[in-house]
């Protein structure tokens, strides 16, 4: 795909946009994808079409949203004079796009493909979580600090509440690294595609759901805290005595911080809270 004046476009640095230039890049992700001709796809920022007019071989159907209306049109347009016809293109805000609405006529669960601004990463994966019901797995590409951050272990510094509350809810599994030289205009780093499975979520679930995300936001507040002071911030909804009795109910050294902490960890402790709540 060719970014030069002929075509009258430029990424726009508001929006955020790279554009993947490099076609075996290109079909190396589609093919690790393992999407196939029964699949309904929702493409997030198609841009020029880099992934969407391969993809559309390959798939059932494509619903692209694209923000950029000059993208929208470009996009339209060339679909039209390669006689694709199963591409539907809308011009929206996907953080704002009704994904209920985009698969409410399709037999199976959507799967979501997209190359990812860094500004909107954490909501939009957020958003992609909350509709569940909705989706089966999406493959996305995220700048190369914030998919460390959701592959990353215990223990290390990229593991904190995103890692947490993204594991809890899907399996997140990394499939390929993106050199930032296969991008126009280049990026000042590199990307890492990942696979996010809303069909695997972690197999132990919490009472109660709430707790569970008041606990794991709370612990990583004040990461330099132990895990005792850092939950000091959740006091409000629990006293200082109920959580200490917590941490010494699950085991839990209150001299530790937040990113030592196992998902089991934070669920005994979220578990034990929400006992202590609804015996009070």
């Amino acid at each position: 795909m060719s970014f030069t004046n002929k075509n009258h476009l430029r990424p726009d640095k508001r929006l955020g946009q790279h554009f993947l230039t490099d076609k075996n890049t290109i079909n190396k992700i589609i093919d690790i994808s393992g999407v196939d001709s029964s699949d309904n796809i929702l493409e997030i920022g198609p841009g020029m079409g880099a992934l969407t007019i391969p993809l559309s071989a390959r798939v059932k159907s494509i619903v692209a949203v694209e923000k950029d209306i000059r993208m929208a049109d470009f996009l339209q347009e060339l679909l039209h004079k390669r006689n694709i016809d199963n591409v539907k293109i809308i011009n929206e805000d996907i953080l704002k796009a009704d994904i209920p609405n985009i698969s409410s006529n399709k037999k199976n669960k959507l799967k979501v493909a997209g190359n990812l601004p860094y500004n909107i990463s954490s909501p939009l994966l957020e958003k992609l979580i909350s509709n569940k019901n909705h989706i089966s797995r999406a493959f996305l590409m995220f700048q190369h600090e914030f998919a460390e951050r959701l592959i990353a272990l215990p223990g290390s510094r990229d593991y904190g509440a995103i890692t947490v509350m993204t594991r809890y809810q899907a399996s997140v599994t990394k499939l390929l690294e993106v050199n930032r030289n296969v991008f126009y205009p280049r990026p000042k780093v590199g990307s890492i595609v990942v696979e996010v499975d809303m069909e695997k979520p972690y197999p132990s679930r919490a009472m109660d759901d709430n707790i569970f995300k008041l606990v794991v936001k709370g612990a990583f507040s004040q990461r330099r805290k132990t895990i005792k002071n850092s939950l000091k911030v959740i006091s409000g909804d629990f006293s200082s005595e109920e959580i200490i009795n917590a941490l010494k109910e699950c085991g839990i050294d209150p001299g530790r911080r937040a990113e030592t902490l196992h998902m089991d960890e934070f669920l005994c402790l979220s578990n034990t809270l929400a006992k202590t709540e609804s015996s009070s």
